[in-house]
């Protein structure tokens, strides 16, 4: 009998996140001699609306990540920025020549010169397209970009460690996740690795749980050793006393709710009456919130537990996003 096919790793969100976010970072990891250039004392826009104007080609599909930023320099004025990322696990005989079509359609419906970068992060290490065109009867048109391969930094995964950018964190967490597929023992023991590194750094608390929530989107996991990483990482956070409802603890908390949520959706829409899935959400409702109650205050009282139980849906799903800031059981209802 065939073994199932996990789960699929999902590297779209991650970067999209991530890039987003920490823009600045990508841009000096990745593109150091552009990232020189940009005046980073004035505010970059993330252009979507501009972006999703030129960018219709359905057949794309989800893998891939395009983003348009329009930045300012220090020679004056303000400049557009293409950033593309290509995270499908192939090589693509079109990708140059896609970035050549959005490069000049960006060009001939807005009247500004636009800088074209892309990231690949597929596994063919001789595929690095960086330029297209093409000449007729002495004419000659095309576009050479700067493009980057994260298997390239696969001899340097010890320096990506130390590296204070959190792109250096995000390209480690990529390569493990490459280097241990088959393999959740040795996925494990790298995310928890990954994991442990983002409170040495002393980052903010924000950025923990961004960076944290990158790592977990790239690196699944069974949900035994899900399950095990997230005890170990509260243990690691409540040792380095951390003033704050933990990292690890809020986005499991968050991720948690969503599923369980979702969850509940789903078992209320096969019951296929409005009762049952009213009966469904809240009965999901109910059990994810004593879980995560127990887990931050310890065992529940009786009292506590009957009003749970009682509570309408749309009480409960209040209450979820008490979780995340209430300091004891009083104070969590006390939200309400």
């Amino acid at each position: 009998m065939k073994n199932q096919t996990p789960p699929s790793d999902d590297y779209d969100t991650p970067w999209k996140d991530a890039l987003t976010r920490y823009f600045p970072e990508f841009m000096a990891f990745y593109f150091p001699r552009a990232a020189a250039e940009i005046d980073w004392r004035q505010a970059h826009v993330f252009l979507d609306q501009e972006l999703a104007q030129v960018v219709q080609d359905a057949e794309l599909g989800k893998r891939l990540l395009d983003r348009l930023v329009q930045v300012g320099t220090y020679e004056g004025g303000e400049q557009w920025v293409y950033i593309h990322v290509e995270v499908q696990g192939q090589r693509d005989a079109h990708f140059a020549e896609r970035l050549f079509t959005y490069n000049y359609r960006l060009y001939d419906r807005y009247r500004r010169p636009v800088a074209s970068l892309a990231v690949l992060a597929d596994d063919t290490e001789s595929w690095k397209p960086d330029t297209f065109g093409y000449q007729l009867f002495g004419c000659e048109v095309g576009i050479r970009f700067p493009a980057v391969k994260i298997l390239d930094y696969s001899s340097q995964i010890e320096s990506l460690l130390e590296d204070p950018n959190p792109f250096a964190l995000v390209t480690a967490a990529h390569l493990f996740t490459r280097k241990t597929k088959g393999d959740p023992e040795q996925r494990y023991a790298a995310k928890w690795r990954l994991s442990k590194l983002l409170y040495e750094r002393e980052w903010d608390k924000q950025r923990i749980i961004d960076l944290f929530s990158v790592i977990d989107w790239l690196m699944h996991l069974p949900n035994a050793l899900e399950q095990q990483l997230l005890h170990d990482v509260y243990t690691l956070e409540r040792n380095v006393a951390m003033p704050y409802v933990t990292s690890a603890e809020r986005f499991g908390i968050e991720k948690g709710l969503q599923q369980g949520l979702q969850q509940g959706r789903q078992e209320g829409r096969q019951e296929g009456r409005q009762e049952g899935r009213q009966e469904g959400r809240q009965e999901e409702a109910v059990v994810l919130l004593q879980r995560l109650l127990t887990h931050r205050f310890g065992r529940l009282p009786d009292a506590v537990c009957a009003r749970l139980t009682s509570a309408s849906i749309e009480q409960l799903e209040t209450w979820m996003f008490n979780v995340l800031d209430a300091e004891s059981l009083n104070d969590f209802f006390d939200r309400c």
